[in-house]
């Protein structure tokens, strides 16, 4: 399958030329043309941050477009001195050995020998360095094509047309705060997309949410017209490696349009959408909820009874959340269901709830795993919580008859902040959560949100 994805991309003629029959350089000029690029003018494209996502999705467009070098210069930033350890290098060493391709790449690049050094343990790889050779350090497995790697983060960004942020949520803000002094002497701002998903809580003057493209907004004053988000049921690996996929870019109507054809590609389709917040919420909710999943298909032993029930109650609170945070959200299915499905099936976030609950990695460790980047769904939990636990949102319980905060009708969320955030209760808890004869019917808990006036337009900075 993969084969005949790659024979539908390009057909080599006798000569040796490659003729491009998916219209690659035809997309590009179109978006240079919407973009007002004159002949010799590149459109710069960079991304900022280079976790698994972030990586390969710079990647995807090195190899559709990175071929029109006087037209497209396509980059990607990532702080310099991350020492990739002893045992990484090992592994990476197997890799590329493992690998034809990647091996004669290295050995025609005069690369190879730093990897047999760092294996013998006589020279030290960096995170940047072997990015450079299309290895991101959190998907060691997956070899990327190699990437035009920047270390100066006002190098990268000052003059970009396209900027995607490919951070977590709780190192955005600080980022693009620092990225925002660069531009302030431009006279347009760039495109950003987004692909982080996270989000973070205020509390003071008044409780609400702040997701990326917000914090974005907030840090550079690019206008929100301008910030798009960008996801989907998307497992970075298993897209890179051609899987068949698809995503949604959300946002106004300027750009997402023209980028969402810009990005499609045979085996990963964009469609274009309007409802960013319902998107973007979504994103880091669904992190939250994975984490759970972990926890229980490790702790019944990958019962499928189990997890549907999880799912059935997760989904539940996820549409009620939802609800609270923007007037008319988009229905919990198609796309919008298939990314919380696989999340919870196999992304980070539900590997490290199973890690922890078989006790092969503690709290303690932090949110950041090696191998793995941050598991965004931790700091998300807090966020959540900490916000919809404000009484002064508070909403009708249907049991008690009394004014409740939202997060008395969430209690799987509850369980996830005592499991992870207090550490008040070992993971079965989250079993015990299921199992409470007091629980609602999911379905109790759909109407309730979708026949009262739920939705709190402060939550979102909104009157």
């Amino acid at each position: 399958m993969v084969g005949s994805i790659e024979r539908e991309n390009f057909s080599v003629h006798l000569n040796g030329a490659v003729h491009n029959q998916n219209g690659f350089e035809e997309k590009l000029d179109e978006l240079r043309g919407i973009l007002g690029k004159a002949d010799g003018d590149l459109l710069r494209i960079v991304g900022v941050g280079a976790g698994a996502w972030g990586s390969v999705f710079a990647a995807l467009l090195q190899d559709s477009y990175g071929r029109f070098r006087d037209k497209v210069q396509i980059r990607i930033w990532r702080r310099p001195g991350r020492a990739v350890s002893r045992a990484t290098a090992e592994h990476l060493f197997e890799v590329v050995n493992s690998r034809e391709d990647v091996l004669r790449r290295l050995i025609r690049r005069c690369a190879y020998l730093k990897y047999v050094e760092a294996r013998l343990g006589d020279r030290t790889l960096y995170a940047d360095e072997i990015l450079k050779d299309g290895f991101c350090l959190n998907m060691i497995d997956t070899p990327l094509c190699p990437l035009k790697v920047v270390t100066n983060l006002q190098e990268a960004v000052w003059d970009a047309d396209i900027v995607v942020n490919g951070l977590p949520s709780t190192e955005t803000q600080e980022v693009f705060e620092e990225i925002g002094k660069y531009w302030k002497e431009r006279l347009t701002f760039p495109i950003v997309i987004s692909l982080a998903k996270g989000i973070e809580a205020e509390l003071d003057p008044v409780p609400r949410i702040i997701t990326p493209t917000q914090m974005i907004f907030r840090a550079t004053g690019t206008p929100m017209e301008n910030i798009l988000y960008l996801g989907g049921p998307n497992i970075a690996s298993e897209i890179y490696n051609k899987e068949y996929a698809n995503a949604r870019i959300c946002g106004a109507d300027k750009w997402r349009i023209p980028l969402s054809k810009f990005l499609r590609q045979p085996h990963f389709i964009v469609w274009d959408n309007s409802d960013l917040v319902t998107h973007e919420v979504m994103g880091g909710l669904k992190n939250v909820y994975a984490i759970g999943a972990g926890m229980v298909a490790a702790l019944t032993n990958e019962s499928a009874t189990s997890k549907s029930v999880y799912f059935a109650h997760c989904t539940s609170e996820m549409i009620f959340i939802t609800h609270l945070l923007t007037k008319e959200p988009e229905k919990l299915a198609g796309p919008l269901l298939a990314d919380t499905y696989v999340t919870l099936l196999k992304g980070r976030n539900a590997w490290y709830g199973q890690m922890i609950a078989k006790g092969e990695l503690s709290l303690d460790m932090g949110d950041s795993i090696s191998g793995k980047g941050t598991i965004q769904g931790v700091s998300a939990v807090a966020a959540f919580y900490e916000l919809l636990s404000q009484f002064s949102l508070s909403v009708l319980h249907p049991g008690v008859k009394k004014a409740v905060a939202p997060v008395e009708l969430c209690p799987i969320l509850k369980t996830l902040y005592k499991i992870l955030i207090k550490r008040e209760q070992e993971t079965w808890g989250i079993l015990q959560a299921l199992r409470d004869e007091n629980l609602n019917d999911p379905r109790d808990r759909i109407e309730i949100a979708q026949s009262h006036a739920f939705y709190r337009p402060s939550l979102l900075g909104e009157s």
